[in-house]
Parts: structure tokens; C-alpha cells; sequence
């Protein structure tokens, strides 16, 4: 039987899972946290703690076909300059409940298109964030850059207010591909942005490509691959593209017909994968790559490889807190997430309120099962004895966890006297095998394809 038969066998061609950037996952979030929740979860924060900020913009020059983001479009900077000043006071908002001493850990601005802000208002943006948390020691201040929405005028900006990470949405570099994605975006403009990016000195780039586009092949992934690698990013995304226009209406603008069989899925990622380890990447997880000598790496060689809602990160703070529409939240006693819709949002912080929504509150075995998912997304593995170390469980009822997990996938994982793992040749298969370990309705969780 073949490696492709056998993931078949498993149903890696058909299913739709989450793809666990948190758990429970953000569909079983509901309107019984609110505002008190979270000024009670903001409360609670440590003097001194370190924790880690997320600031969404959701305005874009133009919208990718693609892309399944809360995002709206604008052609003038009036909105954008009416919602910042509306950021502001939420982060003002905020000043009045941390507790002393919390120093920021990352900080992360992202989108939408958050370089769509004219300099002057990226320098304020940093200014009224600082005020209210400061960067701590070693933090990383990381921008998502449209490389079709950057100057020298704004570049300067962010270098200025501290920016030592920045990423890059690449999705494909193929002309054709990107005319049917409604993504123009070029090489040398990528370059371009790429090279002045490193020209002020910031240490880090990431980039994001996408597999499962339409019209992609095998020659044309592997094409914008090495463009990708002649740029030389400190770590990439890999990630497949999820069709899901009854969620996103703009994708209705791709024609499924033209979108890759998911046998064919799986041989875009193995081609891309296959080229970012040729050219000296380490493997992160099911879907990032990081140069050896960047932080990603670092955490996974050591076992601090976290999952989030941006992804993989090496960021270990407890508490996450999202700034802005439709913002995701984390706290050790749950999640919590803004309105989604801009009008609720700002309603709820020009009235001196935070705006959350809606959320989740932490029960249960939940941090238990969310630490078993999040183990096994990051090392393919789970520790029994971490987890009966950390969660009240003894090793008999873990073993009985394993056991129902695993009751589907036979030789694609190993039960072993100390660990749960899965083996390199069942990896395209992890999604699906850490939601034998999700306790909440499925029908909820996953949209996108398991590979």
C-alpha cells in the first residue's frame, strides 16, 4: 500500500478540521463572556507580568478574492484615521485596568492592511501603545506589510517605534494565479519591500505562501518557491488555502472547478517542502519553516514551540490581549473576542466600554485537552507525565484518553508507557488525529481541508 493510500484510508482527502489555533476552537465561543469578564480577566494579570498584544486593522486598498478575513475595503484614510483614534481609546481603556509593571512580551499589528496607515498615524498608533504597556526586554514587535502598500515615509515610521519582525503575504508569484485570486502583486515588488525592509535594519522576515490556489501545479509552486528563497525569510507559513465561499463571499469569484483535487493538495505541500528543507529550513509543525538560526526553530529544538492565533510562535506569555475588531483574547481563564462588526466595535468604545462579545470561559478538562492538542500540533507528541504533572488526572484515565484516541488511526500513532506520538509518516494526518482529542461538537470546528 502506498503513503498516499494509506492517508487515504484515514480519510486525509476528505475531512474538514480545525485547524486549532485555540481550543475550544472560535466557533463555540458565545455571549456568556462579556465586558465584566474581561476587565475581571484583565485584573487578575500578575504586577510585572509580561504578556503580549495583538492590534487589528481590518481596512484594505483592495480585497483578495482568497482571503477569508473580517476585512473591509477603503480608498480614503478617513475610516482608518476615525478607527484608530477609536483603537486609542481602547487602549486607554485598558490603561485603567492593568495592573503595574506589565511589560509587553510581542506585539503584533496585523489585518487587513495595517500599512495602509500614512506615517504619521503608524507614529501615534506606537506612541498611545507604549504608553500603556511598554516593550520589555528582548520583546518582538512584529507588522504585517503589503508589499503594494509601503514607502520609505512609512517603513521609517515602524523601524522608528521599533519594528524587528515583519511579515510578508506572498500567496504565489505566479501571474496567472494571482489574476484568478484577485492578488496583483509582483516579484520585484516583493523585492522591493523585502529589501528596504532589511535595509533599516530589521532582524527578521516572514513570509506567507499559499498551496491549493487555483490553476497551481507542482512546476508553478515550486517556481514561487525559489523566488520565495532567493529573498531569504527568516521563517515561512505554508499554508493551504481553504474555499469556503458560503463563509467568505468573495471567494465565490474563484471557480471551484479550477481549485486542485486534494490528492493534488497534497503533492503542492510536499513539493514546497521538499524545497524549503533542500534549502536548509527546519521543519515547524505541520505547516512552517524556520532558518536554523531564528527563534521559531530555537523553541522547537528546546520544546517552547507554542501554537496561537497567528500561528506557531515562540512567545511563552500567559495572556494575549487583542486590540480592535473582531480581536481574539487569551487568558489563563478563557478567551474573549471583540465585536466582529467595526460599527458595534467602536458603539461599545465611544460609550467607555470594552467591546467584548463574545468568548469562552475555561471548564472542565479544557486546558488539559488544549494543551494535548497544542502538544501534539507543535511536537507530534504528547508528555503523559507533563500532563499528569500539570492537570489533575491520573495515568490510568490519561491511558484511557490515548487509547479512544488512537482507536481509529492503528499504526499512525504509537501508545507508548510515557507518550502519545505520532510517527513522521502519519504527520499529514495530525490535524485529524489531535481532534480525537477535542471534547466540543465537531460539526462546529473544522471548515478547512485537513490537508
Amino acid at each position: 500500500m502506498t503513503a498516499e493510500s494509506q492517508l487515504s484510508r484515514f480519510g486525509l482527502f476528505d475531512a474538514r478540521v480545525p485547524r486549532y489555533t485555540s481550543y475550544p476552537t472560535a466557533p463555540h465561543f458565545n455571549s456568556c463572556v462579556g465586558p465584566e469578564d474581561f476587565r475581571d480577566w484583565i485584573g487578575a494579570i500578575p504586577e510585572g507580568a509580561r504578556i503580549s498584544l495583538y492590534l487589528h486593522v481590518p481596512f484594505c486598498r483592495r480585497l483578495c478574492w482568497f482571503c477569508a478575513c473580517r476585512t473591509q475595503g477603503t480608498t480614503s484614510d478617513d475610516p482608518v484615521r476615525a478607527y484608530i483614534e477609536v483603537l486609542k481609546a481602547e487602549l486607554q481603556l485598558l490603561k485603567t485596568r492593568l495592573p503595574a509593571g506589565v511589560t509587553l512580551s510581542r506585539l503584533h499589528w496585523g489585518g487587513g492592511t495595517p500599512t495602509l496607515m500614512p506615517a504619521r498615524v503608524m507614529e501615534d498608533l506606537a506612541r498611545a501603545v507604549f504608553d500603556v504597556v511598554p516593550m520589555g526586554d528582548g520583546a518582538e514587535f512584529s507588522v504585517e506589510i503589503d508589499p503594494n502598500e509601503i514607502d520609505d515615509d512609512r517603513l521609517d515610521a515602524l523601524a522608528s517605534a521599533g519594528m524587528n519582525r515583519a511579515s510578508i503575504g506572498v500567496q504565489d508569484f505566479d501571474p496567472a494565479i494571482q489574476k484568478m485570486i484577485g492578488r496583483d502583486q509582483s516579484f520585484q515588488i516583493t523585492k522591493k519591500a523585502a529589501d528596504m525592509i532589511r535595509d533599516r535594519g530589521v532582524a527578521s522576515l516572514n513570509a506567507d505562501i499559499l498551496f491549493g490556489l487555483p490553476r497551481q501545479n507542482r512546476d508553478r509552486i515550486a517556481a514561487s518557491v525559489q523566488k520565495l528563497l532567493s529573498l531569504n525569510p527568516d521563517r515561512v507559513a505554508l499554508y493551504g488555502y481553504a474555499h469556503v465561499p458560503w463563509m467568505a463571499r468573495r471567494q465565490v469569484m474563484i471557480p471551484s472547478d479550477t481549485l486542485p483535487r486534494p490528492e493534488e493538495r497534497l503533492e503542492l505541500f510536499e513539493t514546497a517542502r521538499k524545497l524549503f528543507v533542500a534549502d536548509g529550513y527546519d521543519e515547524i509543525g505541520i505547516d512552517h519553516f524556520a532558518l536554523p538560526t531564528d527563534g521559531l526553530a530555537c523553541a522547537a529544538r528546546e520544546g517552547r514551540l507554542r501554537r496561537n492565533f497567528q500561528g506557531y510562535t515562540d512567545d511563552t506569555a500567559e495572556v494575549l490581549i487583542g486590540v480592535g475588531a473582531s480581536s481574539i483574547s487569551r487568558f489563563p481563564q478563557g478567551y474573549a473576542q471583540n465585536a466582529p462588526a467595526t460599527s458595534a466595535y467602536t458603539k461599545a468604545v465611544r460609550a467607555g466600554e470594552f467591546a467584548t462579545a463574545k468568548g469562552h470561559g475555561f471548564a472542565g478538562q479544557d486546558r488539559m485537552r488544549a494543551r494535548m492538542i497544542e502538544a501534539l500540533m507543535c511536537d507530534f507528541r504528547i508528555d503523559a507525565n507533563e500532563i499528569c504533572r500539570d492537570f489533575n488526572i491520573s495515568a490510568e484515565q490519561l491511558r484511557t484518553l490515548f487509547d479512544t484516541a488512537a482507536r481509529d488511526f492503528g499504526d499512525m500513532v504509537e501508545i507508548g508507557p510515557g507518550a502519545f506520538s505520532i510517527p513522521e509518516r502519519a504527520r499529514p494526518l495530525t490535524r485529524m488525529i489531535a481532534r480525537a482529542f477535542d471534547a466540543y461538537d465537531l460539526s462546529k470546528a473544522g471548515h478547512s481541508p485537513a490537508v
